[in-house]
């Protein structure tokens, strides 16, 4: 792009924020916002903490949302008048500064109009994440492990508040399992796409003998339940298993049999968590988990019947969805949207945003070509 181009580019830009903006509906997020000062200001927010929490979260979501869309208007306006005093001028080095800032707020404003594309009928809730070792032994293990730090490193990364619910360690090294929340209006809708096998190539640092192994782990996203849902389980449909909470290599983490097991028996699936402190606040964790992962299978199941499919909804991991290639080269590539990095330390620092961004808008494709 030469400096001739910027006049039509910053047309262009203008034109996809405002549609961003129209999207988005800017005037009701700043009365979103006005809403939840005012709940935030209430002297007894915090007589129920789970509320006041939920409006903090809310409130914390919404004004980043506004401070995001006011910066870029604020940016491109800017560059826009600092390009016609730099034109007028002749001010060749000015005309550069506008050309390296339409390249930064091309990519901003894209990864904005990303979030427009989520409008699915959970997309707007919070996320229940689910990382299980797959094939592939210690190694396997190890993977989920760096998997969960991942995510949280993303999460990190954006300021979305995290809560881990269970982490399941394995006797060598890693996880077997772990569960954890993201607390942050379209977490799910945004990592929904994350949903399926990963698979790492490595020379295994278990192994004596220095051999590549290929391992596996699935991640299952789920959709955070509300009231209006009508996840109603029966007593009698669950099962209560109660047992003492450990960490990494077996070793007691608790004196009382606070962890939390709970079976759906109709459905055959089995949630834990151990990561509180009490056994009531477990079974309330375990309790989520398990609505989210019902909620998400009543989900599949309706996309299924309106697409005419039977699929197995009971805990398939989906199909194999991106590689971790560490050995014999560097890559990590998304087989289904071909997004690709040579830098495989970034993506498990959690720069994946890239990843998710090209799922979003594979998904969407998807969508409108069936």
């Amino acid at each position: 792009m030469t400096a001739a181009d910027y006049p039509e580019q910053l047309k262009a830009l203008d034109a996809t924020l405002r549609n961003i903006e129209n999207v988005l509906d800017v005037d009701k997020l700043r009365r979103d916002k006005a809403d939840l000062e005012e709940q935030a200001s209430a002297p007894d927010l915090w007589d129920d903490q789970a509320r006041a929490q939920d409006v903090n979260s809310r409130l914390s979501y919404v004004s980043g949302e506004i401070n995001k869309l006011e910066r870029l208007r604020s940016r491109l306006d800017d560059a826009g008048l600092l390009l016609e005093m730099a034109e007028a001028e002749g001010d060749s080095a000015s005309v550069d500064e506008v050309g390296e800032e339409l390249v930064t707020l091309s990519k901003a404003i894209e990864e904005m109009e990303v979030r427009t594309l989520l409008s699915g009928e959970y997309d707007a809730r919070e996320a229940v994440v689910s990382i299980r070792a797959g094939a592939g032994g210690v190694d396997a293990a190890d993977f989920a492990e760096m998997l969960l730090r991942m995510y949280l490193r993303w999460a990190e990364r954006h300021g979305y508040p995290t809560e881990v619910y269970d982490t399941s360690y394995a006797e060598e090294a890693g996880l077997k399992s772990a569960t954890f929340a993201v607390k942050v209006p379209y977490a799910f809708g945004t990592l929904s796409v994350e949903s399926g096998t990963h698979r790492l190539v490595r020379i295994s640092p278990f192994d004596n003998q220095g051999r590549r192994q290929t391992s596996f782990a699935g991640v299952e996203v789920m959709p955070v339940v509300e009231t209006t849902d009508h996840i109603d389980i029966p007593e009698n449909e669950l099962r209560v298993d109660v047992y003492r909470s450990s960490g990494p290599g077996g070793q007691s983490v608790n004196t009382t049999d606070s962890a939390v097991r709970l079976t759906h028996i109709p459905t055959g699936i089995v949630v834990t968590c151990q990561n509180e402190k009490s056994q009531l606040q477990n079974k309330a964790s375990a309790m989520r988990v398990l609505q989210a992962r019902l909620l998400e299978r009543k989900r599949q199941e309706e996309e299924a019947e309106l697409a005419g499919l039977k699929q197995d909804t009971t805990g398939s991991w989906g199909d194999q969805m991106r590689s971790y290639v560490l050995h014999p080269y560097q890559m990590v590539k998304d087989l289904r949207t071909e997004q690709e990095t040579g830098n495989p330390s970034s993506v498990f620092d959690g720069e994946i945003d890239e990843f998710i961004e090209a799922g979003i808008k594979w998904r969407k494709t998807s969508e409108k070509a069936s």
